[in-house]
């Protein structure tokens, strides 16, 4: 049985049409199936965590939308039985499918999970934060704090959001908004420590990013380096005493490069924790977390069975 969770709202509306696509050839190809379409913010969790709450039997589960569609989904999971993921990408940014090299056409998609030929244990990190009572964020792609946390709070927030998803795609959306982010931002002192053991402190961080997969933001390779099977975190720290110095940094990253500049610097670790001196805007795969002085990131290695 495959168990479809779409959010038909993708993308300004797209993700309703792809299914109807990939409706179209289940139905011809007589594959067993059940859709759960989504309405609201916290539709695909509830999904997710219902299909697989004390589930003992192997699960095929697929994700219909964007990054913020497979985060819910992965939030929701039950880890107490086999589950396989599969995900057709939905959405305006989909930096999974992008690190994944999945086919951008849907049906091509369908047919990679229908008759699968590569699974691959992935990891996933998890976020905590909050004061007094933790709560834990699980995610796919990337998190961060600062400014590019900020950019994804804008396009959730702002009341053109359906228009930027109609007229842009990807890249272009977040490099508009992004832009305006980087006029507003302002650094903040603060410092991380990785494994529990290693303090690094910092004069002037616009963001911190880290990273499951390379891209986030819709195509903004901020983590070259970032493996998923490793069972290890990338770590991005922006931080220059001048502003304009970031922008050739953002333009290698939109490019696909790893940037040299001084101001930008790279880590690896299983586990970190960020320290900022005032609260500041925290994502998991583009999904707000409102914002915090103090996060922890980790990761869990290969725990999800994924189709690709």
């Amino acid at each position: 049985m495959y168990y479809f969770i779409v959010n038909p709202n993708s993308r300004g509306g797209r993700g309703r049409n792809v299914w109807k696509r990939l409706e179209q050839v289940l139905k011809a190809s007589h594959v067993e199936y059940q859709a759960f379409l989504t309405e609201k913010p916290g539709d695909a969790n509830r999904f997710a965590r219902e299909l697989t709450e004390g589930c003992r039997e192997s699960s095929v589960i697929i994700g219909v939308g964007g990054d913020g569609t497979v985060n819910e989904i992965l939030d929701g999971l039950c880890f107490c039985g086999s589950i396989t993921f599969g995900y057709i990408p939905a959405g305006s940014g989909n930096d999974l499918a992008r690190s994944l090299k999945l086919p951008k056409n849907p049906v091509r998609c369908l047919k990679k999970i229908l008759q699968p030929k590569y699974y691959k244990l992935m990891d996933y990190g998890v976020l905590s934060y909050g004061d007094g009572e933790i709560a834990h964020r699980r995610f796919m792609v990337s998190a961060g704090i600062g400014m590019d946390a900020a950019v994804c709070h804008n396009i959730l927030y702002s009341k053109s959001k359906g228009l930027f998803r109609k007229l842009c795609i990807g890249k272009l959306t977040y490099l508009l908004i992004g832009i305006k982010q980087l006029i507003l931002a302002k650094p903040s002192k603060g410092y991380i420590l990785l494994n529990g053991v290693q303090k690094i402190e910092f004069g002037h961080a616009y963001f911190i990013s880290v990273h499951i997969h390379p891209y986030e933001g819709g195509g903004f390779k901020f983590a070259p380096e970032a493996n998923f099977e490793d069972g290890q975190l990338s770590v991005c720290v922006m931080n220059s005493g001048n502003k304009r110095k970031l922008i050739p940094v953002l333009i290698r990253a939109l490019m696909g490069r790893k940037s040299l500049h001084r101001g930008v610097r790279f880590y690896t670790c299983e586990e970190i924790m960020i320290h900022m001196d005032r609260p500041m805007a925290v994502h998991v795969d583009g999904e707000s977390c409102f914002c915090q002085n103090d996060v922890q990131l980790r990761c869990i290695g290969k725990k999800l069975r994924m189709i690709v």
